[in-house]
């Protein structure tokens, strides 16, 4: 696997200017930044803890460069998903594991901030997020940020690249590496609980990996500063 690491090690550093030149056609879709994947319950962990702050920072950085289509996807699930078949019972609606992490609820312009619930791990299926993109054909570039990686992250930046491709739009959609990340479970943990691996690091660059080779544009952060 020593290629992933290259390609990891080589993803380019772009800074607000040069990736969003148009902020009115540019939105920003955050995935699964909420309590229950940052602070509380069965699926929160370190790794997307540390996405909060740097991701607040950016949507702050995002809406003052003009980009104010800002859109929260987020876990919402009914108590007896289907889901949860397959994942411990998280986010359910009317939990605090349901609301929005902290630091995002302080940015000044929260309450302007559209939410959009789920109730599995796709932001597009049995959602609001087709009609919402309907209501706006002039947005043509999007950013996606947050959790996990190789799951509701990956699912929403291949659904925006494939619906554009279908339907003949030039669409960019762009995954800054150090904005997303995705949780572990080491092999040796795993097997000493029966339970199915799943190395963090592994499967984020993986996950990177093939986003690109499906014509995401992955890199390794967006600078606010410049």
């Amino acid at each position: 696997l020593a290629f992933l690491d290259e390609w990891m090690s080589n993803l380019p550093v772009k800074t607000m200017r040069q990736t969003l030149p148009k902020p009115e056609h540019c939105a920003l879709l955050s995935v699964d930044l909420t309590a229950g994947f940052c602070d509380a319950g069965p699926l929160s962990g370190p790794r997307v803890r540390a996405l909060a702050a740097p991701a607040a920072a950016f949507m702050q950085a995002a809406w003052q460069h003009g980009v104010t289509a800002q859109v929260l996807l987020q876990d919402t699930h009914s108590p007896d998903a289907p889901e949860f078949a397959s994942w411990p019972p998280h986010c359910v609606r009317g939990t605090a594991e349901a609301e929005t992490v902290g630091e995002i609820k302080t940015l000044p312009f929260f309450d302007r901030l559209e939410v959009i619930e789920k109730d599995s791990i796709s932001s597009n299926l049995n959602t609001a997020l087709p009609a919402w993109l309907a209501a706006r054909p002039a947005l043509d570039t999007f950013v996606v940020i947050g959790d996990c990686t190789d799951l509701c992250v990956y699912q929403l930046a291949m659904f925006l690249r494939l619906d554009a491709d279908a339907r003949g739009l030039r669409r960019r959609v762009i995954v800054p590496a150090a904005l997303v990340d995705t949780y572990d479970f080491p092999v040796d943990a795993a097997q000493a609980a029966g339970a199915m691996p799943h190395p963090g690091d592994l499967f984020h660059a993986a996950a990177l990996y093939h986003l690109a080779l499906n014509g995401v544009e992955v890199v390794r952060r967006i600078d606010i500063n410049l």
